[in-house]
């Protein structure tokens, strides 16, 4: 895309997770764990039995898949294979397999399923307007410890378990970008607990370590905590969030018929992340889709009803069944990328806008999810299941900003842009965009943003020139002496960058090095 310097080990580690979904990514992260037990179990780690894990495997598998499937039949939509394993998985690491040796543990085993079918029917009984509000492993959990037949004991949170749980949640949120709502979260609940166990008299190395190895701390805010689809939309109100259930999480208490549990606290969050969030999915009714340049094109979708969103934020799409890749691939006429069936977008369109619109790169090899899009026909349907993220402008239309698009990273300013002209307080404000692109020729919204009366520089790989209302960066590197010389008043303006993950690490790097002290990043992982 640009001639940028880049960190190579993060731009393998970004370009390898980018094929992947958070779905797919946890479903193997979790895959990877679960036979790590059964050979912690063969080497005698794990005392469970080997036949005993196996076949509580099978059964949380095999029960979440089975009514997950009957589910979306009964309800008439498509299931989320993906999900449904992933559920599985986590019940299998919430609840003590059942010692077969000792005979048929029927209650055990019967609470056991019982979670598994109520997380799976909590994904469409306990939802609003096709979104779920509780994490649904969670909410199997709780539900069937209500009825005494089993409890769900978070058996990962084991010692032998930590070398691999921990890298593990490492990768998930470096995936997903949430260290600091990990951090927080583990901070808050640790500090607690540690703080309860020096008071019983155990030293604080000890009570650090007990509290990390022996308490589901991690595996909980790597794989329950920070479920897309049950936190609030904005990085403060996550970070908020994150302490509430540390708390919860933490402090004991006991109501008589109920008492602090992992799972409660998680729900709890559900509830407070639903209270502030868009509330549910909204149907979405494609109108069309418009050419943006030879490598990226724009749709257009008509929402049933008002969608909630500030310039600068993300629409996740859950796409259509027969567009994601899996037809295709179950015809044995080629295989899906593996990214599953949701997406996220940024919203080009201004709030209030009768249409809602996303850029995407089309460049051939287009995902699975990109044919989707394309094959698009005027009126088909689709959801729209949440809006989220925080790469706002600055309140203060006096703060000058800086916004840096590499390539496709333009899709976010051009709503920006265009709330400031359609009368935004924005609009006064002193805007520099600098943007990346291969050629003039992948300049996509050209026209908006001449509309928008922004400084614009162009900085154009192929050396081709670009429109005359930009200035001509030339083709030379993008590093911190090159956007000083562009920008030399660059230290007193917020930066903001939007591209891919290897053109945002080097674009952050290069804005530090030329003085920049507040630098906002939103990047595209590849979808």
């Amino acid at each position: 895309m640009t001639a940028i310097t880049t960190t190579a080990l993060g731009s393998r580690l970004d370009t390898a997770l980018g094929r992947l979904t958070m779905y797919r990514l946890v479903l193997w992260v979790l895959a990877v764990l679960a036979g790590y037990s059964l050979l912690l179990n063969v080497l005698g780690w794990l005392t469970f039995g080997l036949p005993e894990m196996l076949a509580h495997l099978a059964l949380c598998l095999g029960l979440t898949y089975a009514s997950s499937q009957g589910l979306a039949g009964l309800f008439h939509v498509r299931a989320h294979t993906e999900s449904s394993l992933i559920t599985g998985l986590l019940l299998y690491f919430l609840f003590w397999p059942s010692q077969l040796t000792q005979g048929l543990q029927l209650a055990e085993i019967a609470g056991v399923a019982l979670a598994c079918v109520l997380a799976s029917a909590s994904k469409y009984a306990l939802a609003w307007r096709g979104r779920h509000i509780f994490n649904p492993a969670a909410a199997g959990a709780f539900l069937a410890g209500l009825t005494g037949l089993n409890i769900a004991t978070w058996w990962a949170a084991t010692p032998a378990m930590l070398w691999l749980v921990l890298p593990g949640v490492l990768l998930v949120l470096y995936r997903t970008r949430k260290f600091a709502m990990a951090a927080v979260f583990t901070v808050v609940a640790v500090s607690i607990v540690a703080a309860d166990l020096l008071r019983a008299g155990m030293d604080l190395p000890e009570a650090l370590w007990q509290t990390l190895a022996q308490r589901p701390v991690l595996f909980f805010v790597g794989f329950m905590l920070t479920e897309p689809l049950t936190l609030p939309p904005r990085r403060w109100q996550q970070l908020a969030l994150a302490a509430v259930v540390g708390a919860l999480f933490a402090v004991p208490y006991n109501l008589g018929f109920v008492a602090n549990s992992p799972e409660l606290a998680l729900l709890a969050g559900n509830v407070l992340a639903f209270a502030v969030g868009q509330r549910g999915g909204v149907r979405l009714t494609f109108v069309a889709s418009r050419p943006l340049t030879p490598t990226t094109t724009e749709f257009s979708f008509r929402p049933e009803r008002p969608v909630r969103f500030a310039p600068g934020q993300a629409l996740e799409l859950h796409l259509p069944p027969d567009t994601a890749g899996d037809t295709r691939a179950a015809r044995g006429n080629g295989k899906g990328d593996g990214n599953g069936i949701r997406r996220v977008f940024s919203l080009t369109s201004a709030p209030g806008a009768s249409l809602l619109t996303i850029g995407v790169g089309t460049a051939e090899p287009v995902s699975s999810a990109k044919r989707s899009l394309l094959a698009l026909a005027p009126g088909a349907g689709l959801t729209a299941t949440t809006v989220s993220g925080d790469f706002l402008l600055p309140r203060d239309p006096a703060t000058p900003v800086l916004l840096v698009a590499a390539g496709i990273g333009i899709t976010p300013y051009v709503a920006q842009l265009a709330g400031a002209s359609a009368g935004n307080p924005a609009g006064d404000r002193d805007v520099v965009l600098l943007y990346l692109a291969k050629s003039a020729a992948e300049l996509g919204y050209a026209e908006e943003l001449q509309r928008s009366e922004a400084r614009v520089v162009a900085r154009l790989a192929d050396g081709s020139a670009p429109p005359a209302f930009m200035e001509d960066a030339g083709a030379r590197r993008i590093d911190a002496a090159a956007l000083k010389d562009l920008v030399p008043d660059i230290g007193g303006r917020e930066v903001f960058i939007s591209g891919s993950p290897a053109s945002v690490r080097s674009l952050r790097a290069a804005a530090r090095g030329a003085g920049a002290r507040r630098v906002h990043v939103d990047f595209f992982a590849g979808y």
